[in-house]
């Protein structure tokens, strides 16, 4: 996997990742952080098996851990975290080594995670959206009770 670990040794990455750290330090809730983005990325490979997606690793690794990066973006700026990660991502996987096809997936697929509408889509859009959502594990959460999420798309349990 040594495109993922080229998006690892980024330094923009590192930069954002750092910016998001520090941007949610007192943040009860979910964090935007490198355990959030494998989560995602693990359990999107195993919802590229399980649905027979036939993405590379890569390519889904890349996606869980540049979806969120921007984040820190939306508390600072008011920037939609799906537009700041996407425009972020453009440029680190560009560098990267991901070909046009890849990388337009890819941020097309970032800048759908939050839409409704992809929890039922298929592709890369799909499985970035479900692993998302599917990695926060509500059932654990100390923060829970005061958590913003309605009650219905909270993970009560461990699915993947």
């Amino acid at each position: 996997m040594d495109r993922i670990d080229r998006i690892l040794k980024h330094n923009l990455f590192m930069e954002h990742l750092d910016a998001n750290r520090a941007a949610e330090a007192e943040r009860c809730f979910c964090r935007h952080d490198m355990a959030h983005f494998l989560d995602v990325a693990r359990i999107g490979m195993i919802l590229n098996l399980r649905e027979q997606q036939g993405f590379d690793e890569e390519v889904i690794y890349a996606a869980g851990l540049l979806h969120d990066i921007g984040k820190h973006l939306q508390y600072s700026s008011g920037i939609p975290h799906e537009q700041a990660s996407a425009e972020i991502a453009l440029t680190i996987l560009r560098d990267c080594g991901f070909d046009e096809n890849d990388t337009g997936a890819i941020v097309n697929a970032i800048l759908s995670h939050r839409e409704g509408a992809s929890a039922s889509a298929g592709g890369l859009t799909g499985i970035l959206y479900r692993a998302d959502k599917a990695s926060r594990p509500c059932f654990f959460c100390e923060a829970e009770k005061a958590c913003h999420w309605k009650g219905d798309k909270k993970n009560r349990s461990i699915r993947y």
